[in-house]
């Protein structure tokens, strides 16, 4: 694994060397190339002024901000450049909270922290275990590609993983979505519902988190490079049903669920007896 950024964790008087690495296997995911449809040749994009239809080169195109519609300011690297920010190679740690007061809506990207060096090794370790410890999190910012961004730091299977995280005002409000309207709900209704989710409810490790469309394009794509038949499985809607009549269908499938399973296992296990017993009479 490569790191991506080399730097150090920085609270109070406390500096530990780290490195960090994307968390993410960008091999998981499946790219195409874009390509003409007669010959199959590579497409190129090229840089055009919208007006003219003139190619540009880089050196033709500046950064221009909208202050008005068809008004733009422009933006030279030398005011970029007086734009003083803090060290680009320090995570610094502002506090610490309770995983819980940072709101899901503003997790954005995770990534991996390892020490830098067996000496950092130990502070590493430490502030991870406290980390751990004490049920906190810690808040901070990182300056990633010229841009101050916050960051949150959490324990996570032995190390540290870091969240990058959206600023509070990047997000909308839940008012803003439309026909959102109060609803008393019919308290029968309510005593199903959550009968359903008690009969449901389970853990996360338990649940099959997998990409199915990855593996059903990669068995499209391996299909097209043997020359094989591509063979489509169409499936049909859902159909919208009463919601009485759908909570108490879910409530009794789920209660022959736990039945089927046993029965499963029961079954499962007088076969292995009969195999015992056939094996014994035989020797």
């Amino acid at each position: 694994m490569r790191a991506i950024w080399k730097g150090h964790i920085q609270f109070s008087l406390v500096t530990i060397p780290v490195r960090v690495y994307n968390a993410i296997d960008t091999g998981q995911t499946i790219s195409f190339n874009l390509l003409t449809r007669e010959g199959h040749n590579p497409v190129s994009y090229e840089k055009k002024d919208k007006v003219t239809g003139q190619p540009l080169k880089s050196e033709d195109i500046v950064k221009g901000y909208q202050y008005e519609p068809g008004q733009y300011v422009i933006i030279e690297q030398d005011d970029l450049n007086k734009v003083k920010l803090k060290s680009e190679k320090v995570i610094e740690i502002e506090g610490f909270v309770k995983s819980a007061e940072v709101h899901p809506t503003l997790f954005e990207t995770p990534y991996f922290i390892g020490p830098d060096g067996d000496i950092a090794a130990k502070t590493y370790g430490l502030l991870c275990q406290t980390l751990k410890d004490s049920g906190k999190i810690g808040v901070g910012k990182v300056v990633l590609r010229d841009r101050e961004t916050p960051v949150l730091i959490t324990p996570h299977d032995g190390g540290i993983l870091m969240y990058r995280l959206r600023y509070p005002n990047e997000i909308r409000k839940m008012s803003e979505v439309p026909q959102l309207i109060e609803v008393k709900a019919d308290k029968e209704q309510l005593k199903l519902a959550k009968t359903l989710v008690d009969s449901m409810t389970t853990h996360f490790s338990k649940i099959e988190m997998k990409d199915h469309y990855y593996d059903a394009l990669k068995s499209i794509i391996d299909a097209k490079v043997a020359g094989k038949e591509i063979v489509m499985v169409t499936e049909e809607e859902p159909k919208v049903v009463d919601i009485m009549t759908a909570l108490k269908a879910s409530i009794d499938a789920a209660k022959k669920k736990p039945m089927e399973k046993a029965k499963g296992t029961a079954a499962k296990a007088k076969k292995e007896i009969a195999k015992k017993t056939v094996r014994k009479k035989a020797s």
